[in-house]
């Protein structure tokens, strides 16, 4: 640490063994160790010396890491214990830590021309840091060579890096890392050195073009893990070579075989450089040239365009070679000779068009057709299709997206025997940049109607292109710019070029090459707007208004560069406040990004079948190194997904070790450190986990073994075994994995009897995954959790299904719930994969193993399904039964209900409490209509994975939510309105303020729940439940804003049921209620004391439900109230009210039974709603409360006196006749409101 003393500096002080220095540093260190003794771990305090500055106090503390609040306290102390002459200035404290900063260099050994990083790790929450070269006595800031880039990573970590592109030697030197939070300095330092690349190969070689192989070495002289070692040639023909590189050793082989046709004549002593050149993982590049002099054996004519026949000769030598040899005589055979004619127009296109060659053979007769290229490379067989006719036959060679690759001569080939028959063709192929290849940005950008703005288009080659930026009808020539191999177009867009603002545009770039042949980039969207409300800026990313939404490639974007080329993806920003956030990152680090580009490529090569192997090692070895950046970027392990994707779709044959290669790249992206990554995945409900297991899948269908008849490939996070069925009896199939890191365990088993079915030469392939389980944790829905290995089996050929398979997994959690055996459905969830039963059943349960039988071949696992009873089991076929037949009836009834009250509607609305009661009560129907229709819905989604089952899901969850509370607070109104009618008997309220408050309550007070549960909860999409519609339980418990609402409106409505009966069967002087009132208010009473109760218990098993382990009971008691709720409201809401019942019967009866209703109502008596002698009649209306109504005028008087008295002064007094007319209202009301 060091502090300023303004005083006078003296020469004594310098001296350690003067009396001033003596007193100075007794005096200073009794003040530190008074001021530091509070710091936690405090050890001790030593001044260690002087230096001018006034006088500047360098001294050291030991102590643990303390907080800047307690540091300030600390040496507020120190000033107070150390005498004022020193003049201490308090601003001036600094403290530089040790062995608190982390300090890595990548790469270890560093090649000129490398892009290097260095990057500071610090637990220290601070983002100012910075970067001091020693050497040359400088911070570092951001510039064309220099990157730095200081963020804090999730409050835990502060991370700085400094990048350097193409490092040179006068990089090499000390670096100084700072960071600097308050007082404090945490410094760490790091020396580097900058190594050339130095390849030892032989410079000069001659070569006689006698078709003999002949090999041209390089090695480096540093032993390191190369990324690639490439070659290439320059010179006046072309002779390509084989390479084979050997990474690790650091040495590579070019193979070359020159025969006459390469060496024609005039070309004796012509001399090709050929060039190899090391590329490091960090982007350093270092090359050798080797001048190769070839030497023809003797001059023959050139034969392109003429057609030859070339009998087989007895040498080791291939098909392809002796069709190109020229120095091979032509022999007189009896075998027919073909006449070949090939398409005569000459044939040149651009890259990205496509080109066919037609070859017409006058014989039909023919073992074998094919194309290959003056170089000897055979064509790939997709390329070209053959048919034979009656007149000859004829081969097409197709492509439909010609590459440079495809630059060269063709040779059509006929074989009948011995004999070959042969035509060329020449095709020359321009460049032109295909269309994906062109990097454009921006992709989306917003300028004001004042501003401007550069538009850029990037491609990674330096040709000559006539480059326009197009808008509109307006075209503009681009400005050329170049950066190493990257070269970008550029274009200074003005807004007040364009007319009106604001504007939408789109801005694209024309690429026109030698040929006048054209390609257009992708759209570059423009928004003009007037600018007002543009909150965020930045140089880089740009500018936009609060809630924008803009994409960015990413080496365009803010993200550091990698080292190795340029990064790919897209990186996704969001305008938040006044600055740019990031939303989403799927950037691609650069080395991967180089190998997506070369994998795409490859597939449109005319030789992908021989360049597959040596992509497939350089696959495994480069995913391998930078395991540590795909672990980093969810961007990278999505390109080695698709990468092993595309690469799969190669249809050739895979050997032992191109299936190595490939389960060495699928282990690395199913290690336990990329397990965080894939989450991300997940979270985005992609589907790349299927993805992966499809090409795993089809690399395994392809697999052939060379020699032997079993074959065993053990990773730490894949394993494979297969078997080739040979001739003779066939064995049984019987494969065991082990992953004792994982501690799981599996075997697979086919009998021979299945196998005896199968072709000789045919394999089969299984692989077994410990850490998929995690990634395929879920179907499309998330509803069963993977417990097991995942085990994929494969035929090479076709099967005959069924074709039956057994299967014994480890189940971890033998306590987890109910196994069930599945397969995974690449067509499940809109075609991204899912689990699937289907064809596969439970053998056996032993302990912790699980033995399964499926009648197919594909990705087997076991599922552990908690909370739902055993599939397929008779519990759940029970529970579906009751759940369509009871919604079935509830919907039926509920439709009823509404009708019915349709029909009677007028005759039982006479009065304002009859009319507010059977609002209620259509209300109550139509929500828990809605709410079973919604339910419906919701399963649906579930069930059938549509494509769009999460905003779905999300509106199903809101409404079945909303609905149902509607049904509860429409039932508390019902109670209410009950309670008010009985205790505030004389007090009158319009009917509007009693719609108003109904509906208020009915609908307004579920409303606000459900939109601030969805509100609260649907921006962290923890909304709904991963295994189905309905509110989520376990992250927020959004499941109360439903539970707690309706638990407490049924205790409310009981609480009312029992103050209401207690209020009848013992009513208070003055509130005795009349017969006539005491039955109406008891039949409400009966009705909200039925409904509440049913519906609470509805839930109230259903809670019981979700808890693991319940019983059954629970399960098929909640599945019958919950659906036969539409039945229990027409019967006990509708049905049951008498004044329904008279007026159904007054409107559907005939005269006969009005005449019998109007003589039972003129003896004054009513009707019970079940009008039968029998006893059990009798016993259920009694059992219901159907009671007789009052009787006689006198009656009718009675109550209203009853009602209409009031106590006044301890006399009673009777109402005048506006009093009366309004209790009368008021007792009718209550009697017609459930009767």
């Amino acid at each position: 640490m060091s502090v300023r003393l303004n005083v006078g500096f003296q020469e004594d002080l310098k001296n350690t063994s003067s009396a001033l220095y003596r007193s100075y540093k007794t005096d200073l260190e009794t003040a530190f160790w008074k001021g530091y003794s509070i710091l936690p771990g405090f050890k001790l305090v030593t001044v260690t010396g002087f230096r001018p500055g006034s006088v500047v106090v360098t001294y050291e503390v030991q102590t643990t890491t303390p907080s800047p609040e307690l540091m300030h306290k600390a040496n507020e102390q120190v000033m107070q214990n150390l005498n004022q002459t020193y003049k201490m200035d308090y601003s001036s404290f600094q403290a530089v830590t040790s062995n608190e900063t982390k300090f890595t260099i990548i790469p270890e050994i560093i090649f000129e021309g490398d892009t290097v990083n260095l990057v500071c790790e610090n637990e220290v929450l601070s983002s100012n840091v910075t970067w001091h070269h020693v050497e040359r006595r400088s911070d570092l800031q951001n510039s064309s060579r220099f990157s730095v880039y200081s963020a804090v990573l999730n409050n835990v970590t502060s991370v700085s890096r400094l990048t350097i592109y193409n490092i040179t030697p006068g990089d090499a030197g000390e670096y100084i890392c700072k960071l600097t939070l308050d007082i404090f300095e945490y410094e760490s330092r790091k020396k580097i050195d900058v190594t050339p690349i130095r390849i030892l190969a032989t410079e000069e070689m001659k070569v006689t073009c006698d078709n003999n192989p002949v090999s041209l070495n390089c090695c480096s002289e540093i032993n390191v893990n190369w990324s690639a070692i490439e070659w290439k040639q320059e010179g006046k023909i072309n002779i390509p070579g084989n390479p084979e590189t050997d990474l690790e050793s650091g040495c590579s082989r070019y193979t070359l075989r020159a025969d006459g046709t390469q060496c024609p004549s005039g070309s004796a002593g012509t001399t090709v450089v050929y060039a190899c050149e090391f590329v490091s993982s960090h982007g350093a590049r270092g090359g050798k040239n080797i001048e190769v002099t070839f030497t023809s054996v003797g001059d023959n004519p050139s034969h392109k365009g003429e057609v030859h026949e070339f009998p087989r000769q007895e040498m080791e030598m291939s098909t392809v070679e002796s069709i190109t040899g020229n120095s091979v005589e032509t022999k007189k055979t009896q075998e027919p000779q073909a006449n070949l004619t090939i398409t005569p127009d000459p044939i040149s296109v651009s890259e990205g068009q496509n080109f066919s060659i037609k070859c017409i053979s006058d014989v039909s007769n023919y073992d074998e057709v094919y194309w290959n290229t003056s170089a000897g490379i055979k064509i790939y067989q997709k390329f070209y299709t053959t048919r034979r006719s009656a007149a000859g036959a004829e081969s097409v060679l197709r492509v439909k997206i010609a590459t440079r690759e495809w630059n060269g001569t063709y040779h059509c080939v006929f074989r009948y025997k011995n004999s070959y028959s042969v035509a060329t063709k020449d095709v020359t192929v321009h460049p032109l940049p295909l269309e994906p290849d062109i990097m454009v940005d921006p992709l989306e950008a917003t300028v004001p109607c004042k501003g401007s703005h550069h538009f850029r288009c990037c491609i990674e080659e330096d040709e000559d292109y006539k480059v326009t930026f197009q808008m509109d009808s307006l075209s503009f020539l681009a400005e050329k710019e170049v950066k190493g191999k990257q070269v970008c177009y550029k274009y200074n867009f003005m807004a007040s070029s364009v007319s009106r603002c604001p504007k939408k545009l789109d801005i694209f770039c024309h690429f026109t090459n030698a040929a006048n042949n054209s390609v257009r980039s992708s759209s570059m969207k423009l928004n003009l707007v007037s600018g007002e409300k543009i909150m965020c800026r930045d140089p880089t990313i740009g500018v936009g208004e609060p809630g924008k939404v803009i994409q960015k490639l990413c080496q365009f974007s803010n993200v550091p560069s990698s080292p190795g080329g340029p990064t790919g993806g897209i990186m996704t920003y969001k305008c938040v406040g006044s600055h740019w956030e990031v939303k989403k990152n799927d950037c691609i680090s650069a080395p991967i990004n180089s190998l997506l580009q070369l994998a795409k490529d490859l597939i449109k090569s005319p030789c992908q079948d021989t360049k597959l192997p040596t992509y497939l090692k350089d696959l495994s070895v480069s995913t391998g190194k930078v395991k540590h950046e795909v672990s980093s970027f969810p961007g990278s392990l999505g390109a080695i997904i698709n990468i092993l994707d595309l690469l799969s779709t190669v249809p050739t044959q895979v050997n032992s070790e191109m299936m190595t290669n490939v389960l060495s790249t699928v282990n690395t992206i199913l290690s336990k450190p990329m397990l965080s990554t894939w989450q991300v995945f997940q979270q985005q409900q992609t589907n790349q986990s299927s993805q992966l297991l499809d090409s795993v899948e089809r690399f395994s269908r392809t697999l052939r073994s060379e020699d032997s008849t079993f074959l065993s490939i053990n990773q730490t996070n894949v394993q494979m075994r297969s078997m080739v069925i040979k001739p003779g009896p066939p064995k049984t199939y019987k494969q065991s994995f082990v992953f004792s890191d994982s501690d799981l365990w599996g075997n697979v088993a086919i009998d021979k009897c299945e196998l005896g079915s199968l072709q000789w030469g045919s394999s089969i392939v299984t692989v077994a995954f410990p850490t998929l389980k995690t990634i395929l944790t879920q179907d499309g829905q998330g509803k069963n959790i993977a417990n097991s290995l995942v085990m994929t089996t494969t035929v090479s050929h076709n099967i005959t299904l069924p074709f039956r398979i057994s299967m014994t997994f480890k189940n971890i959690n033998p306590s987890g719930g109910v196994p069930q055996c599945v397969f995974w459905n690449f067509n499940l969830a809109n075609y991204t994969g899912g689990w699937d039963s289907s064809g596969c059943y439970v053998n056996r349960v032993d302990g912790d193993s699980v033995s399964c039988i499926c009648d197919h071949l594909t990705s087997f696992s076991i599922l552990m399904s908690p909370d739902s009873p055993y599939p397929g089991s008779l519990l759940e076929i029970l529970l579906d039964i009751i759940s369509y037949i009871g919604l079935c009836f509830s919907i039926l009834s509920l439709a009823s209900c509404l009708v019915v009250e349709a029909v009677v509607w007028k005759s039982v609305t006479k009065n304002r409490t009859s009319y507010m009661r059977h609002i209620c009560i259509v209300n109550i129907a139509a929500s828990l209509l809605v709410a079973d229709i919604w339910f419906i819905v919701a399963a649906a989604i579930h069930d059938h994975f549509y494509p769009l089952n999460e905003t779905a899901c999300v509106a199903a969850t809101f409404f079945i939510h909303f609905f149902y509370l509607s049904v509860f607070f429409w039932m508390l109104t019902l109670g209410l309105m009950l309670f008010y009618r009985l205790v505030f008997i004389l007090h009158d309220t319009s009917k509007s303020i009693q719609k108003t408050i109904a509906f208020s309550l009915g609908y307004g007070c579920p409303l606000v729940i459900s939109v601030i549960t969805v509100g609260a909860t649907q921006p962290q999409e923890v909304y709904t439940r991963k295994n189905a519609c309905w509110l989520n339980w376990e992250d927020t418990k959004a499941l109360l804003a439903f539970v707690i609402p309706a638990l407490i409106i049924v205790v409310v409505n009981m609480t009312i049921t029992v103050v209401v009966i207690s209020k009848i069967l013992r009513p208070s002087i003055g509130d005795k209620p009349s017969k006539q009132e005491k039955s109406s208010l008891f039949q409400i009473s009966k009705s909200i004391g039925v409904l509440t109760p049913l519906l609470g218990l509805t839930w109230g098993f259903g809670l019981a439900t979700v808890f693991q382990g319940s019983n059954a009971v629970f399960h098929i008691i909640f599945t019958l109230l919950n659906a036969f709720q539409g039945l229990f409201i027409l019967l006990f809401g509708c049905l049951w009210d008498q004044k329904v019942q008279e007026a159904l019967l007054k409107k559907f009866s005939l005269s006969r039974w009005s005449s019998q209703h109007s003589k039972s109502t003129s003896l004054g008596s009513s009707t019970p709603v079940f009008s039968m002698s029998s006893p059990i009649s009798r016993r259920f209306n009694n059992l219901f409360g159907k009671t007789a109504a009052p009787k006689g005028p006198q009656a009718v008087m009675e109550t209203l006196l009853a009602v209409a008295a009031h106590q006044s002064d301890g006399t009673y007094n009777v109402s005048t006749p506006e009093a009366t007319s309004s209790s009368l209202e008021n007792t009718s009301s209550a009697y017609s409101l459930l009767n």
